[in-house]
């Protein structure tokens, strides 16, 4: 990458460059941009969308509190960061309260500001508005365009993106003191973890076929069925990467009274999970069948019912957790919404945890159900999709770290992971309540095999690193590396501690 610093003016300079010919087609925006990831991407390709040329404000760090900056790069390497991306044509470092003044001086003829910012009565957002429309420019309010599904361009090359990824997933395990070799050898703590696992059991069966072609008789494909397989799903699945990356695993759940409950007995107990299923007899166990055609999904059959779990049930499964809570350091919730985990149960639990000091993490699935990440309350990881996030705050406009924020102020969680799909995920460390670090991480596979667990075992990874002590940071960089090792394969499996410990060793190679 050439350097870019030549973009980086002082005020001075940034006013003088600028003929008056310029500034009618000039676009402003600013902000702290620390560490550049999707969101930040989004809200500037906006801005530059709607000019010919994009300034941008990095503030400084004396408009930082002494909490934020223990997490935040200085300013010339935040500036450095925003002026290395190709759109952005001039970047220059200012002082929040003088940032009216600035205005004032180059006259942009658009400021964009974030969604968040529509209804502020900040009295220094306020004044920035005010200077704008005083020099007749437009002040327009965005968070740029929100995706949650892979958009691929023809002159992207697969290796090309993998690569830049696998670049970007080094210098960010550099900039956090991340050692691969040191990572590796934190693995061996999961071997004295204790984790429980409880949420909803399902059966996933892959159905390959054969493409015949279309129906004459009407507008349908026809397949042809070759083979099929089971897998285990659902919280199941959440059990069996914990117990094969070497913890000792406890999975309680629900079961019908049906040969598939039998089947994730005895698949989870090769692996080593100690099982307590429950048989609800008003319920089948949950089955879902997809059918593929050279790896690539036609559609999905589920068969399922999402009724509550009876009061009976919810004390068996408070007495289970109580007669394990002794000997605990973290529970899992994998909740599907198919109606184990009831709000009595979940406040039990919470209980339980806060009595016994154990560890609380929790993964709300909602892709084709209505749920809500914010029931998660005080748990000491949360890991939603931007999706599931958005629709729990009923916030569609703003960006990703406002997101973020009212996230985590609404369920005052310790940690935050908020996964974007094909853009990995971002990180936010939210434990000393007054300041948040935050890192995005990039999907380390750009053309997955199956993607349907890559959720499940980053939270099975990154809750037990928590529970052995590992950083969110650290834990975060073991979590990207097991998702990556799980989207490589058709259908869920659970990764072992022998694969992780291979890839962080290869690591430094492929890179």
């Amino acid at each position: 990458m050439s350097d870019s610093t030549y973009k980086i003016l002082s005020e001075e300079n940034l006013v003088s460059s600028l003929s008056n010919d310029d500034r009618n087609k000039v676009v402003f925006c600013f902000g702290h941009f620390n560490v550049i990831h999707p969101g930040h991407l989004r809200f500037l390709q906006q801005a530059k969308s709607l000019g010919k040329c994009l300034v941008v404000g990095v503030l400084q760090d004396s408009d930082l509190d002494e909490g934020q900056l223990l997490y935040l790069y200085n300013e010339q390497e935040r500036a450095k960061g925003v002026a290395a991306l190709e759109f952005v044509d001039l970047v220059v470092v200012v002082k929040k309260n003088t940032l009216s003044e600035l205005v004032n001086k180059f006259k942009p003829s658009i400021c964009l500001l974030g969604k968040e910012f529509e209804d502020t009565e900040d009295p220094g957002i306020l004044k920035i508005i005010d200077s704008v429309k005083g020099t007749s420019g437009k002040i327009l309010y965005g968070s740029g365009d929100i995706n949650y599904a892979k958009v691929g361009l023809a002159d992207d090359y697969t290796v090309d993106i993998e690569q830049s990824n696998l670049k970007e997933f080094s210098k960010v395990c550099k900039r956090n003191g991340i050692d691969f070799n040191k990572i590796s050898e934190k693995t061996d703590l999961f071997d004295v973890q204790n984790i429980i696992v409880i949420g909803d059991s399902i059966v996933d069966q892959y159905i390959a076929c054969d493409a015949v072609g279309m129906s004459a008789e009407a507008p349908v494909v026809v397949v042809r069925e070759l083979e099929s397989k089971e897998y285990i799903g659902g919280a199941g699945i959440v059990a069996s990467h914990v117990s094969k990356l070497g913890a000792n695993c406890h999975f309680v759940s629900i079961v019908g009274d049906d040969n598939s409950g039998k089947l994730i007995t005895e698949k989870l107990q090769e692996d080593k999970v100690h099982t307590h299923l429950f048989i609800d007899d008003t319920r089948p166990t949950t089955y879902k069948i997809r059918y593929l055609v050279e790896n690539q999904k036609l559609f999905r059959v589920s068969r399922l019912k999402e009724h509550s779990i009876s009061k009976y049930l919810e004390n068996k499964i408070i007495d289970k957790i109580l007669d394990l809570a002794k000997q605990c350091d973290g529970i899992i919730f994998s909740d599907f919404v198919y109606g184990v985990i009831t709000e009595r149960l979940l406040n039990k639990i919470i209980e339980i945890s806060i009595e016994n000091n154990i560890k609380l993490f929790g993964d709300l699935q909602c892709s084709s159900q209505i749920g809500n990440v914010t029931k998660f309350r005080k748990f000491d990881l949360i890991t939603p999709t931007e999706r599931e996030a958005r629709i729990s705050l009923a916030n569609h406009d703003a960006g990703i770290e406002s997101i973020a924020q009212q996230l985590l102020n609404t369920t005052q969680a310790n940690n935050l992971i908020l996964k974007l799909g094909s853009e990995g995920f971002i990180s936010y460390n939210n434990s000393n309540k007054k300041s948040i670090q935050s890192q995005h991480y990039p999907a380390l596979i750009s053309n997955p095999v199956d993607v349907a667990g890559a959720g499940d075992s980053l939270l099975a990874s990154v809750a037990i690193s928590l529970c052995a002590g590992i950083p969110i940071m650290e834990a975060s960089a073991i979590g990207a590396c097991v998702a990556a090792l799980a989207v490589q394969t058709v259908g869920n499996i659970a990764i072992s501690k022998a694969q992780l410990k291979n890839i962080l060793r290869n690591l430094p190679n492929t890179v």
